[in-house]
């Protein structure tokens, strides 16, 4: 009987492990050929999906003459395994895939008698196992267990020999062609040559995809390797667990002798079930105090490979003050699991005192964002867009060869499109004309937009001065210091390297901001100001917008009556302009860029309208601690003016800017008409009598309330006086004239008093900022006598 044509998809790239639920009541030797309905050899024809009658009546024989190769009854073999070998080379000729099945033990001794070996679609799955029901199956695999009865028992003899006892022919499902037998599970055989070439290219740093397509080009054809590729990264992670064992305990020696040296080095090893796993994690006391002034924002890379058995190393990084990346701890994944990252998040976190970043930056990873989830559930998820730049070359490698444009045109309509609406626009725009609207990982690309795509991401903080500039931070911490060739053995040579180099960069910025004076580019206070609190990297980042104010213009569009809405655009561009949201009270400016948001640093438009509407300096809510010389200091400098002139400046501006903003509405109601001028214009020569007044008196009360208040105070004063309670004054009742002139002495002394409490403030401060900068010059001086002691040893 002739097998019926079955419809194959052959492909690689199956992520399915070695185990299988379907042999669980069997002894088994070979694993079952089940296959989970994704595997690219997935059976298409139905009657093998569940038991029927109709699959049940149905026999499939081998094409062909089989005689001299096929079991019969009374058939001997020197050993059990000597029968199974032969039962399997039998059932990889005919096209099917064998497991054992049951045994049968000797009373007397224990010894296995009788053995029964199966086709591997024997018998049907049991979905009412209590191990299912306890527990929750996440990828549940096809049945392919179709209750086939054929077979092969062997009994042991007194002589020792095997004789084959029984023996079932028929198969009740189709047979698998030759070309495609080696996707079976009992014939997908690594050899001894194809082992050692995996060994070497592992060794290279290749993984097992790239692996497979050369010993597919070796071989001639994937039916001539004997196995898939699930085979050989189920072969490379076991060479890998073994090969690490020694270079494992290395790194962990490490640990505990730096956590003996101090006991504020973390570090944690994740076990299973009191077994080690292979996840480890660490963070030194200054990657955890690193974190307390710049963990705002934390970039995860699990780009590295640091080794030959390419276990992934991921640090977790930051930016510090000098815009330099900043550790804040490291691990070693062995397993990249869900369950793995979970763990490796939350204990970080415990590392880290619990403090969840408002942040964090990955690669573009389904089971890392599923982890995220998880532990940080209100941190601001983003994928590593330059990572996604770097994957498009490879998986767009066709498009980029035909269409040279189309990289620069992706590249702009990511980075340059600044509306929504206008970024969806563009992507369309091109997808359409360059025919890849159905290209799968742009599909996938752009269902995750809204974690990659600056325009989704600008009201978030990330601590980039750019929103189209690289983060220094992302893969960049151990550039130079780690590479695929590195074995643990040599790693932590290098770690310490990288570390101590990333320091005394750390320390030369320290020194060049402490010691040395930027040059200002404009008579503006509020420059001056920014010099003062900014470490010079970000101050030069501030000064350009500053400057780039100048060639900017501002004007009303939309007055709300708490807030003003300005129009900001460059000369001669009104077309592309930026709204900036100005409330003068509160002194609380946002613009449409979101630059402040995303960077911490105010942006040319907002600074625009700053310079069109007076304010002199910068409002303290604008001043982020993390970018100012004294971000490490526990010492608030930046809250409060330093100074009694800044602090006239700062009140002087809400004064004018407050008066201003009621002036407009004044003036704007008041010309309505004759009569509402006219009132406006008596109104206002009214108050510029009492301003002048109030000028030349100093403060003497200058409207009805005042000198309602006024009198209450001259009627308190009285009284003291007459009752001769007042420091022994004469109970003679006072003149008008002289409580006047009293109150006004008690006006100028109680001022006098505030201004004396605002210099010993200030006085204070500067002792307090001395302290902290002689603090920082120390640390400075101590840190280069440790690297010129190391220079000369």
């Amino acid at each position: 009987m002739e097998n019926e044509v079955l419809e194959f998809d052959i492909g690689l790239g199956s992520g399915a492990d070695d185990e299988d639920d379907d042999d669980a009541d069997a002894v088994d030797i070979d694993i079952d050929d089940d296959l989970p309905s994704t595997h690219p050899l997935h059976l298409t024809t139905s009657q093998n999906s569940a038991p029927t009658s109709t699959s049940a009546s149905r026999i499939y024989l081998p094409e062909g003459d089989l005689s001299d190769f096929e079991p019969y009854e009374g058939m001997e073999f020197e050993s059990e395994e000597a029968a199974k070998a032969f039962y399997n080379s039998y059932a990889r000729r005919v096209g099917f895939s064998t497991r054992v099945s049951s045994s049968r033990r000797s009373r007397r001794d224990g010894a296995i008698i009788q053995r029964q070996f199966v086709c591997a679609k024997e018998g049907f799955r049991n979905l009412n196992e209590k191990r299912t029901k306890d527990r929750e199956i996440k990828r549940p695999r096809v049945i392919t267990r179709v209750g086939c009865k054929a077979s092969l028992s062997v009994k042991m003899q007194d002589s020792g020999k095997w004789v084959v006892s029984s023996f079932v022919k028929e198969h009740n499902h189709e047979l698998v062609p030759p070309d495609q037998v080696h996707c079976l599970r009992s014939h997908r055989q690594i050899s001894g040559p194809a082992k050692t070439l995996i060994d070497t290219l592992q060794a290279a740093g290749m993984g097992p995809r790239r692996i497979m397509s050369a010993l597919i080009k070796e071989y001639g054809g994937i039916s001539k390797v004997g196995f898939t590729e699930v085979d050989c990264r189920n072969y490379m992670r076991n060479n890998r667990q073994r090969s690490m064992e020694g270079d494992i305990q290395l790194l962990l020696d490490y640990l505990r002798q730096m956590h003996s040296e101090n006991p504020d080095f973390f570090y944690a090893l994740q076990e299973d079930d009191g077994q080690f796993t292979g996840n480890v994690l660490w963070a030194d006391p200054r990657a955890r105090a690193n974190y307390s002034y710049f963990g705002d924002t934390v970039t995860f890379d699990t780009t590295y490979r640091s080794n030959r058995y390419r276990l992934p190393f991921a640090p977790f990084t930051g930016v510090n003050h000098h815009g330099q990346p900043v550790l804040f701890g490291c691990a070693f994944i062995l397993n990249e699991t869900e369950a793995s990252f979970v763990w490796l998040f939350q204990t970080w976190l415990t590392a880290m005192s619990g403090h969840h970043p408002l942040s964090i930056t990955t690669d573009h990873d389904a089971v890392i964002r599923l982890a995220i989830m998880q532990v940080f559930p209100e941190t601001r998820h983003r994928f590593c867009k330059w990572h996604i730049f770097k994957k498009c070359q490879e998986k767009l490698s066709h498009v980029l060869l035909k269409h040279p444009t189309f990289e620069a045109e992706f590249h702009k309509c990511v980075n340059l499109t600044e509306l929504i609406e206008e970024f969806e626009s563009c992507w369309l725009s091109l997808v359409d004309r360059y025919e890849l609207r159905d290209h799968e990982w742009l599909q996938t690309i752009y269902s995750d937009r809204r974690q990659w795509v600056p325009v989704y991401l600008r009201d978030a903080f990330f601590a980039e001065m750019s929103i189209t500039q690289r983060s220094d931070s992302m893969n960049s911490y151990f550039d130079g210091y780690v590479n695929a060739s590195t074995n643990l053995n040599h790693f932590f040579k290098l770690y310490e390297k990288a570390i101590e180099s990333r320091n005394e960069k750390e320390v030369k910025a320290d020194y060049d901001t402490m010691n040395t004076n930027p040059v200002l580019r404009t008579p503006s206070p509020m420059e001056k100001q920014a010099s003062g609190l900014y470490t010079r990297k970000l101050f030069v980042r501030f000064q350009e917008e500053l400057v780039g104010t100048l060639t900017f213009m501002a004007s009303k569009a939309e007055d709300d009556g708490e807030s003003i809405t300005y129009q900001v655009s460059k000369f001669g561009e009104d077309h592309k302009a930026y709204h900036v949201k100005f409330n003068v009270l509160e002194m609380k400016a946002t613009c449409s860029c979101q630059m402040f948001e995303f960077s911490g640093l105010l942006c040319r438009h907002v600074l625009t309208v700053f310079r069109v509407t007076n304010v002199l300096t910068l409002p303290s809510r604008y001043i982020l601690k993390r970018w100012t010389r004294n971000a490490k200091s526990n010492v608030i400098l930046e809250e409060r003016p330093t100074d009694i002139y800044t602090g006239y400046l700062e009140s002087h501006t809400v004064r004018y800017n407050t008066l201003r903003h009621e002036a407009f509405k004044f003036v704007e109601e008041g010309s309505k008409s004759l009569d509402t001028y006219n009132v406006a214009m008596g109104v206002l020569q009214e108050a510029t009598t009492r301003v002048a007044l109030a000028k030349k008196n100093e403060g003497r009360a200058s409207n009805v309330d005042g000198r309602n208040n006024g009198d209450s105070a001259r009627s308190g004063i009285r009284a003291n006086y007459t009752s001769g309670d007042h420091l022994g004054i004469s109970d003679q009742p006072l003149s008008e004239e002289d409580m006047d002139k009293k109150i006004q002495e008690l006006r100028d002394e109680l001022e006098y008093t505030n201004r004396k409490c605002e210099v010993y403030r200030a006085n204070l401060l500067s002792v307090l900022k001395d302290i902290e900068d002689h603090k920082l010059q120390l640390s400075i001086k101590v840190q280069s006598l440790k690297i010129s002691m190391k220079d000369s040893i």
